[in-house]
């Protein structure tokens, strides 16, 4: 195949022409057509791509400035007033909705998303939010003026999300009805200048320009593109699917949006701490905590119920990753109604049990000592199970175990009973340290208590911390040396109250909690469709090249066919050239290059 032939040098303006300076003028015809050109070129290049032209109009200088003369008057007054905020409107809108402003929306989206990981929020974990409070004094109030401890229900979050869903919709109308225009369309007519494209073949054949011709769009469309003759020449596109990954992409965002929505606005959260061997009902009296959305109805709560059973977990005996948590496990019993049939199910971490709709996540576990606590008289005030919340990953527990009803001191009046209660499932041993667990599994199991009697405060109205005990209206019970009453106790092990005013027992039995999470999250699916989606339209729009290609063939004035190709893609790539030899290659084997003609000798050239 000839080479791409080089267009020869441009002519010098200035000639000296027997030592005077002649300066050539522009020859008008030579001027109407490369404007001819440029402008052919420009449209052969045009809507590779449906990003929308931000075109200024007509006779505004800066943004904001709309023109037009304020005449004289009310009327003229409330004219120019209209122009003007129309004017700003429609600026704005155009702001908005330009990818630009999407993009920083999505990245302020991102970004103002990092608090809600990294700081304790009020609708996961009250707990946590009460402990940084006290904590971190100072910044609490200011965390709590930004929103910051509720993060994504906060104005600031809401009206980020709220700007990115209308600049996304009003991003993608537009370039969905250019598209689908363009699907419609025809390709653009072939530039009268091909050879000033970036991809370009040329060569002469003995064929006819109208064979040329159908083997071009025969051989263009078996390659899928989307081909048509246009007078001399076949013009030829194809690689749509990367605009439609594009606009496939930000509709998926979108949708992740809208499943984003409905989730907040339809779901429910609640947790619930169940000790071995006692139940749940999914009402709503039942949760230690509840978080609904703002539209959902507790009255739409699935009728299901489980019991644990038992709760069993494996940690690592030895090594550098001693201690550390290999399995745990829930065995439950539960029902889909009050009249199903009982089924058995294990849940373990990310493995939860399914029901109707909601999922029952196992969050943590713990350990409940069993404890027996006697009046004066030797009569049962309480007994069962106190569960005690971990405070580090050897189970280190703390708690209170309060006795509210039923105890009456020495003297026979009512009074309440408390206890602050530590608990180490492997205590180091007497004289090896603190009250800190060395191992998570129930080893060497010891239980500290501080006893204290008095009024408790559940009787003024105001909701308390079940695991901790506020000892403002407390009185301590004090041992022989006058101190806080204390003590150690193993397991079968008694502390006797002072006065003979009664006894605390830590039973032989002790028992494991787990923490349930009971979530109904109605947008996870089309929000996991979304994210699919968005992934394959994001690898379609960066991986799909659009390009376009044009195949003219001509009689030259010898009666030789000449045959030109050229492709624009919408960014330089080196496929695009290799793509077009292919297509030349294909194209020459059916009309090959012609014989050059031979030279005819001048007179003379035999002497």
């Amino acid at each position: 195949m000839p080479d791409r032939p080089v267009p020869p040098p441009a002519e010098d303006p200035e000639e000296k022409r027997e030592g005077t300076l002649v300066t050539n003028s522009p020859d008008p015809a030579k001027a109407d057509t490369a404007v001819a050109d440029d402008r052919e070129l420009s449209e052969a290049g045009s809507q590779l791509s449906t990003t929308p032209l931000e075109a200024p109009e007509e006779g505004q200088s800066v943004p904001g400035s709309f023109g037009g003369v304020r005449k004289p008057g009310l009327g003229g007054a409330l004219a120019w007033t209209w122009r003007e905020c129309a004017g700003w409107a429609r600026w704005f809108w155009r702001q908005l909705t330009s990818m630009r402003v999407a993009l920083i929306l999505l990245f302020l989206l991102s970004f103002g998303a990092i608090p809600g990981s990294l700081i304790p929020q009020t609708g996961i974990d009250e707990l946590k939010v009460e402990e940084f409070r006290e904590t971190h004094e100072t910044l609490s109030p200011l965390y709590d003026k930004l929103g910051l401890f509720n993060v994504y229900s906060s104005v600031w979050f809401s009206a980020i999300y709220i700007l990115l869903f209308v600049s996304l919709i009003g991003c993608i109308v537009p370039r969905t009805w250019q598209f689908v225009g363009q699907l419609r369309g025809r390709p653009p007519r072939a530039p009268r200048r091909l050879d000033r494209l970036p991809a370009y073949a040329t060569w002469r054949t003995e064929a006819d320009p109208e064979e040329v011709r159908e083997a071009a769009l025969g051989l263009l469309k078996k390659r899928r593109f989307r081909a048509d003759r246009a007078g001399d020449a076949v013009s030829a596109e194809k690689g749509f699917l990367r605009e439609a990954g594009n606009l496939i992409f930000h509709v998926a965002l979108i949708v992740i949006l809208v499943a984003f929505g409905i989730g907040q606005l339809y779901k429910y959260e609640g947790g619930k701490l169940i000790v071995q061997g006692d139940g749940f009902s999914n009402t709503l009296t039942q949760f230690d905590d509840f978080r609904p959305g703002s539209l959902f109805d507790t009255e739409d709560l699935p009728p299901f119920s489980f019991t644990l059973d038992k709760f069993s977990g494996t940690y690592e005996q030895s090594g550098p990753q001693r201690g550390t948590p290999r399995t745990f496990e829930a065995d439950v019993t539960y029902t889909e109604s009050p009249d199903a049939a009982p089924k058995k199910r294990t849940i373990e971490v990310n493995r939860p049990l399914e029901i109707d709709g909601s999922k029952v996540y196992l969050i943590s576990h713990g350990y409940a000592p069993v404890v027996t606590v006697r009046d004066g008289r030797g009569e049962v005030v309480f007994s069962g199970p106190a569960p005690l919340l971990p405070r580090d990953a050897n189970l280190t527990s703390v708690g209170a175990i309060k006795v509210l009803d039923g105890y009456r001191d020495k003297d026979g009046k009512k009074t309440q009973l408390g206890f602050q209660a530590f608990f180490v499932p492997t205590f180091a041993g007497e004289g090896k340290g603190d009250m800190f667990s060395q191992f998570p599994a129930l080893d060497f199991p010891v239980l500290a208590l501080n006893a204290y009697h008095g009024s408790l405060g559940v009787d003024s109205g105001l909701p308390q911390n079940v695991y901790q005990l506020d000892k403002t209206k407390m009185t301590e019970f004090k041992d022989e040396n006058g101190e806080l009453l204390k003590q150690r106790m193993l397991p079968g092990e008694t502390m006797e109250l002072p006065d003979g005013m009664g006894s605390v027992t830590f039973e032989k039995e002790i028992k494991e909690w787990a923490s349930f999470q009971v979530s109904h999250q109605p947008g996870s699916g089309l929000a996991l469709a979304g994210a699919v989606a968005a992934i394959a339209g994001l690898a379609g729009s960066l991986f799909i090249q659009r390009r376009r290609v044009w195949v003219r063939a001509v009689r030259g004035d010898d009666g030789v066919t000449v045959v030109e190709m050229a492709g624009l893609g919408r960014s330089e790539s080196a496929k695009l050239p290799e793509e077009l030899a292919e297509l030349a290659g294909d194209l020459h084997d059916r009309a090959p290059t012609a014989a050059e003609p031979e030279a005819v000798p001048s007179e003379g050239a035999e002497k």
